[in-house]
């Protein structure tokens, strides 16, 4: 069963690639199957001379939300531009340096409000995935997390096939952040968490289905793809896979709990 499906799904990508697909979204009431790279180009105060993508709840100004931005070569700039949020990043491509600390691909920083505005700067120019969220009075890390995910071992999950890296987990919050790995063979079953969760594709060619009001719908993600689940969304199901190794990057910002279905169905929430 599951050879099948892989091989409907090398298919399908094979389609995509060489016929074109159709264009637009699913119906879902809901950001997924975002290619960021179609999103629109905006200016964030704060952040001279960037280029940023903004994901869901992005103004542009103080008052939070998430970005991709494009940081071009020699690009200096601080940590601290807005002193009463938390500030998380994550590097996609290239290098950054928060204060004296050289982050490359994969590297994470998470900086509490009440950090001292860190200089941050590129030689070589990076892509990173950056977000401005609310404080939480019941925060528990108050002091800056740094890392090089790299340095990290990948941790089974009780799914054959999904490896995590666990690059932030707040034991007063509940709110994480942390890496999926999704091997082609994997089975995806279908659940729901009690959270907001938000993903960002960062490299492979991977399959995923929503569940809309009892109704499946699924679409493929490639590097950039993005979306955002509201609390109690189900997705996952026997249609979602990997054609080859990838990795998601994932968010939540409140304690959570998943559970898992037996199939796509109708809950309280519509979804």
């Amino acid at each position: 069963m599951r050879m099948r499906q892989l091989r409907g799904l090398s298919v399908f990508v094979t389609i995509c690639l060489f016929a074109g697909c159709k264009s637009g979204p699913p119906p879902v009431p809901y950001p997924a199957f975002v290619s960021v790279d179609g999103l629109p180009d905006i200016f964030i105060a704060g952040l001279p001379g960037v280029r940023a993508k903004p994901l869901t709840g992005a103004s542009g100004d103080s008052a939070g939300g998430g970005y991709r931005i494009d940081l071009p070569s020699t690009w200096q700039g601080t940590s601290g531009a807005s002193p009463d949020k938390t500030l998380e990043i994550f590097v996609v491509e290239g290098e950054l340096s928060v204060a004296d600390i050289k982050l490359k691909r994969g590297g994470y920083a998470y900086l509490p409000p009440g950090t001292l505005g860190f200089k941050l700067k590129s030689a070589t120019g990076a892509r990173v995935l950056y977000f401005l969220d609310d404080i939480d009075p019941n925060a528990v890390i108050r002091t800056p997390l740094i890392l090089e995910s790299g340095m990290l071992e990948w941790e089974e999950t009780g799914n054959e096939g999904l490896t995590t890296k666990e690059l932030r987990a707040d034991p007063g919050t509940g709110a994480r952040t942390w890496l999926l790995r999704i091997e082609p063979g994997a089975e995806i079953p279908w659940q729901s968490s009690t959270a907001i969760r938000e993903g960002y594709f960062l490299t492979g060619t991977y399959m995923h289905s929503e569940c809309v009001s009892g109704e499946v719908a699924t679409d493929v993600y490639g590097p950039g793809g993005y979306v955002y689940r509201p609390a109690h969304s189900i997705s996952g199901g026997p249609e979602s896979a990997a054609t080859i190794s990838s990795v998601w990057f994932f968010r939540e910002l409140s304690d959570s709990i998943v559970t898992t279905h037996d199939k796509c169905e109708v809950t309280v929430t519509g979804y």
